[in-house]
């Protein structure tokens, strides 16, 4: 029998007034004077300790164990989802748990593993490339400064942040399309460049936060701020928004959109969460994780 309860949002989440988050954003959509820069830089971090309420267990959603594995794994991610890497990338790290194992597997051993993830030829040879750049430059130890990052192919700015931030501890933005369009969305930054999006978000931020802050966007964009239509209307940070309304803002039908362990119906795998299981242990219990 299908159920026929009214999708609810998560309890722990901050409940905004429909009414102040439509004043708010109206008021912010205003033409005229911009929003100064310390009223912006205090909404700013106003909506990053509200994350911080609503994604208390944010970390890279990448299983790893070093750096080496970070990278790859990163490096794997792109055009799939981070579920279907975690899947594959136990088999990959246990037949090359080095990078010098990596850029000496036989290639075709390696494309046949890395084939559920999509285009497996092209990330067959980024991910050995990039191991044989780190074995001839770098001792078969993965760098952790950005300018040695960004010399191995296929890393940029942002795989280079993920890293640099979850496996050596070294602050930075991560700007994916999940954190670029919330920017933007925030009215952090206008910019599309994802260096020029990094550069106005930083200056907004202590570095201290830049990782974390990094992981809870993702996470709101993931869940709550979806790129068709985000669902405004149980989103904690509505009224500091000036993109409020860009989704539906009634609760039922905005909880309906929620996604992962916010969606209806997975109340208990989110108590889990918020109890401070990780991720890996509840996958390990069975605990479905994907969208």
């Amino acid at each position: 029998m299908v159920s026929s309860a009214v999708p609810r949002p998560p309890a722990h989440l901050r409940v905004v007034d429909s009414a102040k988050a439509r004043a708010g954003a109206a008021r912010r959509r205003r033409t005229g004077a911009p929003e100064s820069p310390l009223a912006l830089k205090r909404r700013a971090r106003r909506i990053n300790a509200v994350l911080a309420e609503a994604y208390p267990y944010a970390v890279a959603e990448l299983d790893f164990r070093s750096p080496y594995e970070l990278l790859v794994a990163t490096v794997l991610s792109a055009q799939t989802t981070d579920v279907r890497v975690n899947a594959t990338t136990p088999r990959l790290f246990a037949a090359c748990p080095t990078p010098r194992a990596l850029a000496e597997a036989d290639e075709a051993e390696v494309q046949e593993i890395v084939r559920p993830l999509g285009f497996y030829r092209a990330k067959t040879r980024a991910i050995q490339n990039l191991a044989q750049k780190i074995v001839d430059d770098h001792d078969g130890e993965v760098p952790g400064r950005l300018e040695d990052l960004v010399t191995l192919p296929g890393v940029g700015r942002k795989t280079a942040n993920v890293v640099l931030g979850n496996a050596f501890g070294i602050p930075g933005i991560t700007v994916d399309t999940h954190f670029g369009r919330l920017a933007r969305r925030f009215g952090w930054t206008a910019e599309e460049d994802p260096v020029k999006v990094e550069r106005d978000v930083a200056a907004l931020f202590e570095p201290r936060d830049w990782t974390d802050l990094s992981q809870r966007l993702v996470y709101h964009g993931r869940r709550i701020c979806h790129s068709r239509r985000p669902a405004c209307g149980v989103c904690p940070v509505a009224d500091l928004c000036p993109s409020y309304g860009e989704g539906p803002t009634g609760a039922a039908e905005a909880a309906s959109l929620l996604k992962y362990e916010f969606a209806p119906g997975r109340e208990e795998l989110l108590e889990q969460f918020l109890a401070g299981r990780t991720r890996a242990e509840l996958q390990a219990d069975g605990w479905p994780l994907s969208p």
